[in-house]
């Protein structure tokens, strides 16, 4: 029988480094070891970058599932010969899969949840069945209807370390019967858990005293909670259920939940990475959500409960084992209490900066104008076209009704509409740097699709996903350094000029843009090289072509690695100083002083340092070069706009910066590109207005000072000065631009 499993061989990989040299930018080698290099026990050390490499592509080519049934000599030598080029594309950081996949494919973890490739999800939050999934709680069947089920997705995939975009919009939150039962929460804890002290402090019962004074007592619902992450969901399902009649047909309104068994803070976390909590996150966040859902006895959740419950979930996941929790709460341009529910200060710092709040509209849609004022307040909400999504793939190819007919929502991100259950699936290529290297574009686009067409193959653990991925195969093949790439190829940015014309709709004069033609032909060629191979992998798979295939995702920690503009943002300054924090106790600070980085105490968190990395921007000195703060609000928009229509079928991820003198201008933007643009969010430029920001734009000749202070080369200082690598943990870093996406 051959051998199924795929490998690269040290000699390949020995060759591979002695003839390609990795493009990392300013901040990559850095940027890699603290966010994607994995800890190797039987080596006592971090994996390096040809490791890292050879891991990822070896998990990814593996899923081609005609390797499971005694697949030919051709499909090996192919798919062989396949994972040698991905390797190239990878190494030399012309290419690179998703932040999750860096970190997880790969690994026993992702063997044993196949959601863990994927970034990022969409749930809508309405009562669904738990289906044929890994965790359906005990007390109710596979294909009973349950209000806690979206709320478990969430959770699940949160602690996976994903992202997840839910919708309380009104058709989905009037679909949740009635809070019938008040529930009386216990939660308990055995005196011989190392957390009981801590526990008891946010409210928890000793077992033995409780015990004592139930046990003739049976008119509760006991559940103990199993050391695992799926231990943590139940019993958030269980709370929620208890509530509602048709989940709990005794009508019973005490649960008791036992915590001893959840190990306590500090241990380490097998599989994901990481240390644990403890409890008390899990324990504060119980009381919390059952005093949201308490509050509305008798009545209806409404969007405001929904997103609410949601943000104690994704609080509690960021204090658990997971770093970020990005959520996108997604509710009705008409509903103005959630649109508001930021402006409780009290609650937005206690929970509801979990979520990125954002609108669903369509192209009907016209009252811009209270959207435009919260965004010059706070940059929310963002603006999600369905209608868009559901009928046009790139809008260049015209009107195709119902194309994508079930999308619902969108990724905490923006760049991908997507079903309900469905995930972002991506890769991304980096044409500037690819072209350096001597790549065929079309063919390292090409390596992109058929990498992301493998991930739908993985072994998903929610019967509600695999029904939907199976269904649409969905995949977001995205390019970043858009911005270095357009103005090498041109000479100029993408944008030439503006004309005026008058809306169709409106009869208002408006300056739509005008596009090099060489540009929309560039990425024209590109998009069609996606869809082709995509068909071509499709028959050799035997499955169907994927529903849509491309996208701009923001980047951000991915963009890094290989020092290019994040995803179709321009620089955000020409040169610039980019911060990044470390724990205070990390062992790349001695490495990063010997060579000169300047760095201090973090002004806002203790025991962390706060570490300057002086950047420059690639075209920095050209005459055409533009950054965030320098482009105009309009060019902005007409270069999302630009991709929306020739490159990306699915959405184009873009945080829009507008200077205060143009926030006059978002509403009528917003309202000139409703037909073009799927979704958008808007930040004000803040420039170097606050202290220690992360990016702030400094001129050239004090770029040249800082960097005269810089000597010698981090990787090598690090490995002289480390033996010990252990306990890496990277603090506030993302994989989004915008600051919105987990970082793996």
């Amino acid at each position: 029988m051959l051998n199924k499993e795929i490998t690269l061989d040290q000699s390949f990989i020995d060759q591979v480094k002695q003839n390609i040299t990795p493009h990392w930018g300013e901040l990559g080698w850095v940027t890699y070891k603290r966010t994607y290099a994995r800890w190797l026990p039987d080596k006592d050390r971090s994996e390096n970058w040809d490791e890292t490499v050879k891991r990822v592509i070896e998990g990814n080519i593996n899923l081609d599932p005609r390797l499971k049934d005694s697949p030919s000599k051709k499909v090996i030598a192919e798919l062989t010969g396949e994972a040698k080029k991905l390797f190239k594309l990878v190494y030399g950081l012309a290419a690179t899969p998703s932040g999750r996949n860096l970190w997880i494919s790969g690994t026993a973890y992702q063997k044993r949840n196949g959601d863990a490739l994927n970034n990022c999800w969409f749930i809508a939050i309405r009562p669904q069945k738990y289906g044929d999934s890994h965790i359906v709680p005990s007390y109710l069947g596979k294909s009973q209807v349950a209000v806690s089920m979206p709320f478990s997705f969430l959770f699940d995939q949160l602690m996976k370390g994903g992202g997840v975009g839910f919708s309380v919009v009104k058709d989905n939150i009037k679909k949740i019967p009635r809070v019938d039962n008040k529930i009386d929460l216990t939660i308990v804890i055995d005196k011989k858990s190392k957390s009981y002290d801590a526990s008891v402090k946010l409210g928890a019962t000793d077992k033995d005293k409780w015990a004592k004074q139930n046990k003739n007592n049976d008119d509760y619902i006991y559940y103990k909670l199993p050391d695992t992450r799926e231990g943590w969901v139940l019993a958030n399902a269980h709370l929620i259920d208890q509530h509602f009649n048709q989940t709990n047909p005794d009508k019973k309104t005490k649960l008791v939940l036992d915590i001893s068994d959840i190990r306590p803070y500090g241990a380490k976390i097998h599989g994901f990475g990481g240390t644990a909590s403890g409890p008390m996150p899990l324990v504060e966040m119980l009381f919390d959500v059952n005093k949201v859902i308490n509050a509305r006895s008798g009545k209806k959740l409404s969007a405001v409960d929904a997103t609410d419950i949601c943000n104690l979930i994704g609080k509690t996941v960021v204090a658990g084992n997971v770093r970020r929790s990005a959520e996108l709460a997604l509710g009705s341009s008409s509903d103005q209490d959630f649109i508001k529910m930021k402006q409780d200060k009290d609650k937005l710092y206690h929970h509801r900066w979990a979520s990125n709040n954002s609108v669903a509209i369509n192209s009907k849609f016209d009252n811009y104008g209270p959207i435009a004022d919260g965004i010059k307040h706070n940059g929310e909400p963002g603006v999600v076209n369905l209608e868009l999504s559901r009928d046009y793939g790139r809008i260049i190819d015209g009107y195709q009704p119902g194309i994508d007919g079930e999308v619902e929502g969108t990724n905490p991100c923006g760049e991908i509409s997507l079903a309900n259950g469905e995930p972002c699936n991506l890769f991304e290529v980096f044409p500037y740097v690819a072209e350096q290297q001597n790549w065929d574009l079309k063919e390292a686009f090409a390596l992109a699709a058929r990498y992301t067409k493998r991930v739908t193959f993985s072994p998903y653990d929610w019967e509600i996903s695999r029904n939907i991925i199976h269904k649409n195969r969905r995949i977001g093949v995205s390019m970043s350094g858009i911005q270095d790439w357009l103005l090498s190829e041109l000479g100029h940015r993408v944008v030439t000029g503006f004309k005026d014309e008058t809306d169709k709709d409106t009869g208002k004069r408006i300056k739509t843009p005008i596009y090099d033609p060489k540009g929309i032909k560039l990425v024209e060629g590109l998009y069609n090289a996606v869809v082709d191979a995509d068909k071509t992998y499709s028959e050799e798979l035997g499955c169907k072509p994927s529903i849509k295939h491309t996208t701009v995702k923001p980047s951000g920690t991915v963009a890094k690695l290989a020092g290019v503009s994040e995803g179709m943002h321009f620089h955000y300054a020409g040169y610039l100083i980019q911060r990044i924090r470390f724990q205070a106790s990390d062992p790349l600070l001695p490495a990063l002083k010997a060579c000169g980085y300047n760095m201090e105490p973090d002004v806002y968190t203790k025991n962390t340092i706060c570490v300057e990395f002086p950047i420059r921007a690639a075209h920095a000195d050209s005459k055409n070069f533009a950054s965030a703060g320098t482009v105009s609000i309009a060019e902005q928009f007409a270069t999302q706009a630009f991709l929306q229509t020739y490159w990306s079928d699915n959405a184009v991820s873009c945080t829009v910066t507008f200077q205060s003198k143009e926030a006059d201008q978002i509403a009528p933007l917003l309202r000139q590109y409703r037909h073009t643009i799927k979704s958008t969010s808007l930040l004000p430029y803040y420039g170097n207005s606050f202290k220690q920001a992360p990016k702030e734009p400094i001129d050239k000749k004090t770029y040249e000072e800082k960097k005269d202070l810089i000597s010698g080369n981090v990787e090598e200082v690090f490995a002289k000065q480390n033996d010990d690598q252990k306990g890496l943990e990277l603090v506030d870093q993302t994989d989004c631009e915008s600051g919105a996406c987990p970082i793996k």
